[in-house]
């Protein structure tokens, strides 16, 4: 992929308090390849994560606003106009536009519940160079108990419009961009969610749902929500040794 449009999911990087141990979980999981990257500060040190020989996500030592997490990062075509929409509409700025000179210039934000998310400008590398295949970000999803703001807000930040579908007792959100779906939204309803933050949920494609989660296991994950089947496919919601949240999605057995 050489072209990401603006608005779209472009890139999705771990924040996480152990590099060495996060790399130690994610390569044997996805099969990843993974090489040291330019420093960007403050963090000191940052690693890419290839797939096929192509970048699909990357990691960096650091806390975030929640502890170890998952970003996924937003295209934009000019990342300090997309830094004024999100105050405009209500969000917060955490880390201001930086550059990695002939890659990209990103910031790190939050919508009005206060889940975080990237901006992501290129400056060169668009992104990730592979979705939608085993061991890439396939799916972006926000979790949040703001759904009807939240709305408002992506809509005003990035041109999204709601794609509402009964889902059981809930009702489920495509966001789409110029007629294409981008993201999904997951309203918080009920004591189930416990008091878990509004957060932006990561889903990798992987070919056999059951035997990740399984070795995910082995590695030391705990696992969330076990292995279960939905429209788009089987998927899991595991949690690495550092603490992170992400989801794995797979096809459906027959």
């Amino acid at each position: 992929m050489t072209d990401i449009p603006a608005g779209a999911p472009a890139w999705v990087d771990l924040v996480t308090t152990d590099l060495p141990g996060a790399a130690g979980f994610y390569a044997p999981l996805f099969g990843w390849a993974v090489a040291e990257a330019d420093r960007q500060p403050p963090a000191d040190a940052h690693l890419v994560f290839h797939q096929q020989g192509r970048p699909v996500a990357g990691a960096g030592r650091g806390a975030g606003p929640h502890g170890p997490a998952w970003v996924p990062y937003l295209a934009a075509d000019d990342a300090e106009e997309t830094c004024r929409r999100v105050t405009a509409a209500g969000g917060r700025v955490l880390t201001e536009p930086v550059d990695v000179p002939g890659s990209r210039r990103t910031a790190l934000v939050a919508d009005p519940a206060g889940a975080p998310f990237g901006v992501w400008q290129s400056l060169g590398m668009p992104g990730a160079e592979v979705f939608d295949v085993p061991g890439s970000l396939t799916w972006a999803e926000l979790t949040t108990r703001e759904w009807d703001r939240a709305k408002e807000f992506y809509g005003s930040v990035f041109g999204w419009t709601a794609d509402d579908q009964p889902m059981g007792p809930i009702t489920y959100t495509t966001w789409q961009r110029e007629g294409r779906p981008v993201a999904g939204m997951m309203p918080m309803i009920g004591e189930d969610w416990g008091d878990l933050p509004s957060h932006w949920m990561v889903y990798f494609a992987v070919t056999d749902t059951d035997s990740v989660a399984a070795e995910a296991l082995r590695l030391g994950a705990t696992l969330a929500v076990q292995p279960t089947d939905l429209a788009r496919g089987r998927f899991a919601v595991l949690t690495d040794p550092q603490g992170a949240f992400f989801s794995i999605l797979g096809t459906t057995p027959p």
